[in-house]
């Protein structure tokens, strides 16, 4: 159990960058599309530009530019632009990619990564609705989605998870099994449904809203509308039927937007979605909540295109808030506002820190969080991100970058960081046999692996290395032969062979390097460095046009720091 948390918005003062995020964007897009409005949705175009852009070369789509094409990302952009009206482009080789994603039995979020109930609904609808496909075994499908079923009647994140039942793992099965329906008809439900439909009423709470489960402290609007939806596409309802739409009805703000939780003061972009469409899937009418909605959707949109969760100018995030105060002063009077505004971004019914408020916590957010000072602003901290952490991990041994998501080294190392910067031994926490096994299993005579099926690369066997030293099986000479199969003549290290170094694997390399007392040419590094200053920031590589942003500044800050003796310890910082 997590430490019991407040809803409220964070305190303090955030960084903000201005711009769209994709979550948002797709929640925007779909609630007006539910409440039949998406022509009145403000920069149709810019937004469309905006969700095409994260499209890579591989036919898959990414959270942001520059970052590995995942099944969730490619779910929401296009499923955004359907909705918008606008044509997908180069669909055979989003087809393509889709079916890298086939494990064998269900869907992975990233080709040669275990599969999840997460990323196997994500890529059936894109493979059924999208591309208008079957998957490449039905019948092996369909057994692995009944295998998530737990004793207790929940749908679990994966077979291997047990009896680890939530509300967002049945609303997953329950919308893959729907989805099959399109290209099998007669798919009889794989479950044991009588028990399903009552494990999911039994997370009604008596103030008539829907909790995750029974680890969870309170109800809110994101639970409530995952039961609902998955007990209606059941032929169910919620056994207080309307107890639960008086309490989403009482989410209204004063505008009539919508909160998460009871007692919440912002109207984020999550929070209409999950209320209009629970309030779609209880059978009541949402035109009355339209004008309000749509008003707020307008706030919350971006000059550029795409939306963020509020007010643009408001919208803050974990990542640019940390890596500002990473790269800024220790003394720096805004560093305890900085710092009070991220431990504000742990809340109800998760331990970790949200990249964005009211989200869902994230490994990579706490490691960054933590590492600009965050548990200083809050006591509590240390033993609720260590009990989250606990049960975060997974059957395998690894971690993903959230509850229920398939383990990569990038969530292992950020999680094992976190225990190392609150001084908490990975011992008391995890389970080390698991975690060494599933390391090795991301191993096999060319180097590591970001997941088990991945190419190997230099970031993934930095993350490992780290990871084994934390657990007390370091190997210097393993290290600097691997530095040394990826250093640069010019400077700095190539995450796939010796030729394009970036700022990220080389911000990584150093770290580990100086763990572990290898030698790092401080000259050549300078080098580096300086081949990547542009006259806005920080360039990821010497052949960016532009600046990276802010986690790019963040980083050579870092480095320069480290070379000119002003910063010994850099903290471990993984972002893929």
């Amino acid at each position: 159990m997590t430490a019991r948390l407040a809803p409220h918005a964070p305190k303090g003062i955030a960084v903000t960058t201005g711009e769209a995020d994709l979550w948002c964007t797709y929640a925007a897009v779909r609630t007006a599309a539910w409440l039949g409005r998406t022509g009145e949705l403000p920069g149709r175009a810019a937004t469309i530009d905006y969700l095409s852009s994260r499209r890579n070369t591989d036919g898959g789509y990414a959270w942001s530019k520059g970052m590995a094409s995942d099944a969730w990302a490619t779910f929401y952009c296009t499923q955004a632009m359907a909705e918008l009206g606008a044509e997908i482009p180069k669909l055979d080789a989003t087809r393509g990619w889709l079916r890298e994603t086939w494990s064998g039995d269900a869907y992975a979020m990233l080709p040669g990564q275990a599969p999840d109930v997460w990323a196997t609904h994500f890529s059936v609808r894109s493979v059924v609705e999208l591309c208008g496909d079957a998957p490449p075994d039905l019948d092996r499908l369909v057994s692995w989605l009944r295998a998530l079923q737990a004793p207790d009647g929940g749908l679990g994140w994966s077979p291997e998870h047990g009896g680890d039942s939530d509300v967002r793992a049945c609303f997953y099965g329950v919308m893959s099994w729907r989805a099959l329906r399109t290209v099998e008809p007669e798919l009889a439900l794989p479950w044991d449904g009588p028990a399903l439909v009552r494990w999911l009423r039994e997370q009604q709470q008596a103030e008539g809203g829907f909790r995750f489960g029974p680890s969870a402290d309170i109800p809110c609007l994101w639970a409530t509308y995952r039961a609902t939806a998955a007990l209606e596409a059941l032929g169910a309802a919620p056994a207080e039927k309307q107890s639960c739409l008086d309490w989403v009805l009482d989410r209204r703000t004063a505008d009539g937007a919508f909160v998460r939780w009871a007692g919440y003061d912002v109207a984020d972009v999550w929070a209409s979605f999950c209320a209009i469409g629970s309030v779609r899937s209880l059978g009541a009418d949402t035109g009355p909540h339209a004008g309000p909605v749509l008003r707020r959707l307008h706030e919350l949109s971006c000059p550029a295109g795409g939306f963020t969760y509020r007010e643009p100018d408001q919208a803050g995030d974990a990542l640019s808030t940390a890596a500002t105060a990473l790269a800024t002063a220790a003394d720096d009077p805004r560093q305890e506002q900085w710092r009070t505004w991220l431990a504000g971004c742990r809340l109800p019914n998760e331990g970790g820190v949200m990249y964005m408020p009211a989200r869902g916590s994230e490994v990579r957010c706490t490691l960054w969080a933590l590492a600009a000072g965050a548990a200083d602003a809050d006591p509590t901290a240390p033993a609720g991100i260590a009990d989250w952490l606990a049960d975060l991990q997974n059957p395998d041994g690894g971690f993903g970058y959230w509850e229920g998501r398939g383990s990569d080294l990038v969530s292992t190392a950020a999680a094992v960081e976190a225990l190392r910067l609150l001084g908490i031994p990975v011992s008391e926490v995890l389970d080390t046999a698991r975690l060494a096994e599933f390391v090795l299993g991301c191993r096999d005579e060319q180097g590591h692996r970001h997941v088990p099926g991945a190419p190997p690369t230099l970031r993934a066997g930095l993350q490992a290395l780290r990871i084994r030293e934390q657990l007390g099986q370091a190997s210097s000479g393993e290290l600097a032969a691997l530095l040394e199969r990826h250093r640069v003549s010019s400077g700095g290290f190539a995450n796939v062979g010796s030729r394009m170094p970036d700022l990220l694997s080389t911000y990584e390399a150093v770290v580990t390097a100086d763990r572990q007392g290898i030698f790092v040419d401080s000259a050549r590094l300078t080098v580096f460095l300086d081949r990547l200053v542009r006259p806005e920031g920080i360039g990821w590589t010497p052949l960016a046009p532009t600046g990276g942003g802010v986690l790019a500044d963040c980083l050579g800050s870092l480095l320069r720091e480290r070379i000119e003796g002003r910063r010994a310890d850099l903290p471990a910082l993984t972002l893929s």
